[in-house]
């Protein structure tokens, strides 16, 4: 066996892998195809490129994805120091300087002691272990053959959409105001709101709005919290209305009235200059998303720095194939991490990629390994993941109380009871840590 482990993609699964090894004292090989190999969604070469959305999901207390995230920070995760380091104003989520924090990961990676890096595709996978697969839901033709050919069957795959992003100077700041729902955390949101003479009209132009058409051999199967706009509105008139365009807790500043709808728009970087459309994913082409957008109050002369897309997303039947450590059933030290396992979301993403790198260093130090306990953030995910489901298609998902056991807290109250869910995950987590990384 080898005395180092390959980690090939250097997106957030595959970054985190190879710092959380690279941190024990493992040397690392990372591999990432671009520049050489470009995608059709990332812009530039750089390491952890956010490329759906600036933010890193729910960072209010208590809450699920705050509790992955605290779990991570236990890890030293790379990638959340680097949001927390180049977080901007987003009300109760953690978002980030898309381009400070991207940077700050390459860089970071690039200057480590224990890291190759190096900037080439890799075709076909490596016949020695460990390896680390984190080619995410973009992964090469030719590795995607390489791997379909590893593991014996067809992949999976759903449609991954981007929301617009519009320049906060061609904004009509008269016709929209700052707040965040039910003033929870700072007023971070440019809210647009609609009356429902507005809002019916915009519903009815995204249900006609020409579409960029699927190829031949492609049918649209969408993660359900990542539906474009315009499909959602095709559902039925009220669907966005009680969507992502709910005005409740978000009353009239001034009369404190309940708009028919709202469209919330969130700060893109630091210094503010741009916004993302929350919520508006799509896959109309883009004279249509300019003219359709343009109907929202306040974005009438609206400038757009990116207009949204559509792409393939690509993910295995984790179930099947995977181990709880990550590892391949049918060829231990391969290892799959990020979201071709079929987590969604980047932080889940990260996770399962920090775990990945974690189980092949103890592999490549011959120590035993589990992965850490059901009722933490991180356990439940991995149960999901590898958990042997019976039945139903595999579907990705995100972190939510909904994967963790059942509670034995009997109450009502969903703040008391998920306080209860962190403080003994968060206790079980130091635990699993002092047993695998005593020093």
């Amino acid at each position: 066996m080898k005395n180092y482990l390959t980690v090939i993609g250097s997106g957030l699964a595959g970054s985190e892998a190879a710092w959380q090894a690279a941190e024990r004292g493992v040397k690392v090989v990372l591999y990432e195809m671009r520049p050489v190999q470009p995608t059709q969604v990332h812009k530039t070469d750089q390491c952890a490129e956010l490329v759906c959305s600036n933010s890193l999901g729910g960072n209010q207390a208590h809450s699920a994805p705050f509790l992955l995230k605290e779990e991570l920070r236990r890890l030293n995760s790379l990638v959340i120091a680097s949001a927390d380091e180049h977080a901007v104003p987003a009300g109760s989520a953690l978002a980030v300087d898309r381009d400070l924090f991207s940077s700050t990961i390459t860089k970071r990676l690039s200057t480590h002691p224990n890291i190759t890096f190096k900037r080439e595709e890799v075709t076909e996978i490596p016949d020695e272990g460990p390896v680390i697969l984190a080619t995410g839901p973009l992964t090469s033709k030719n590795l995607s053959e390489s791997i379909s050919r590893l593991i014996g069957q067809n992949y999976l795959y759903f449609y991954d959409a981007l929301s617009p992003i519009i320049d906060a100077q061609s904004i009509d700041y008269d016709k929209a105001f700052f707040a965040s729902r039910y003033d929870k955390g700072d007023a971070d949101y440019l809210n647009c709101p609609l009356n429902k003479e507005e809002y019916t009209a915009l519903v009815r132009e995204l249900c006609l709005a020409k579409k960029v058409p699927l190829q031949s051999f492609e049918k649209p199967i969408y993660f359900e919290g990542c539906m474009p706009v315009e499909e959602l509105a095709l559902r039925g008139e009220k669907t966005l209305a009680f969507g992502p365009m709910k005005p409740v807790g978000l009353p009239c500043p001034k009369t404190g009235k309940v708009f028919h709808a709202v469209v919330q728009l969130r700060h893109e970087n630091k210094e503010g200059t741009a916004f993302n459309i929350v919520g508006f994913q799509t896959k109309l082409t883009y004279p249509e998303q300019k003219r359709v957008f343009r109907m929202i109050p306040g974005l009438e002369n609206a400038e757009f720095f990116r207009l949204g897309a559509i792409h393939r997303n690509t993910f295995i039947n984790a179930p099947t194939l995977l181990t709880s450590q990550l590892e391949l059933k049918s060829n231990p030290g391969i290892y799959f991490a990020g979201q071709i396992i079929g987590v969604e979301g980047y932080v889940e993403s990260t996770a399962m990629g920090a775990l990945a790198g974690i189980s092949a260093v103890k592999r490549l130090c011959g120590e035993s390994y589990s992965p850490p306990p059901l009722d933490t953030a991180l356990g439940s995910l991995i149960n999901y993941v590898a958990g042997g489901r019976i039945g139903g298609a595999y579907q990705p998902m995100n972190i939510n109380y909904g994967l963790f056991p059942a509670s034995s807290m009997k109450t009502r109250n969903k703040q008391l009871r998920n306080e209860q869910i962190m403080q003994k995950a968060l206790l079980s987590m130091d635990q699993w840590m002092s047993a695998h990384f005593s020093q």
